[in-house]
């Protein structure tokens, strides 16, 4: 049995709002759960490389007891999907569009919502307040940790 962990990748457009607090959120609900074989990174389809998190995402992975300071957004390129165990993106057209550039990955991408069997979209805080990404924090962690649960539980088909 090889200790190598399985890499959960969150992917959104710019890799600055959704996705790096949908990583720190699930990093923290995977440890409560004891799930140590499960990595967790982020990128997005048109993110610039490099940029730090939207200053709104950073007060807020603050307020939650998070830390996204060292974060640097990324591309997604072909080689993380490959490594990727599991791909969640935001919304349809994140998938769609992934797809579209990796179709080979196909089997591995769910929307967040789609993945806990639930529909719809996590819509885009940027450029809103604080209060606006406060609301997407609670909607990803309310998502994830039905995520995680399933994580834990493969089998179960609840």
């Amino acid at each position: 049995m090889s200790s190598k962990k399985k890499l959960l990748l969150f992917v959104c457009t710019g890799n600055t709002c959704r996705s790096p607090l949908a990583q720190v959120i699930a990093a923290r609900l995977l440890e409560k759960e004891g799930l140590s074989d499960w990595t967790v990174a982020s990128a997005g389809l048109a993110a610039l490389n490099g940029m730090s998190a939207s200053r709104q995402a950073l007060t807020v992975a603050n307020t939650l007891g998070l830390d996204l300071a060292l974060h640097q957004s990324r591309s997604l390129t072909e080689e993380l999907a490959a490594k990727a165990e599991l791909i969640l993106v935001m919304t349809q057209a994140h998938k769609e569009m992934l797809l579209k550039i990796l179709p080979q990955y196909g089997e591995k991408v769910f929307t967040l919502k789609e993945f806990i069997g639930q529909t719809g979209d996590i819509a885009d805080p940027f450029g809103g307040s604080v209060a606006v990404y406060m609301e997407t924090a609670q909607e990803l962690q309310d998502l994830l940790q039905l995520a995680v649960k399933k994580l834990a539980n493969p089998n179960d088909k609840d």
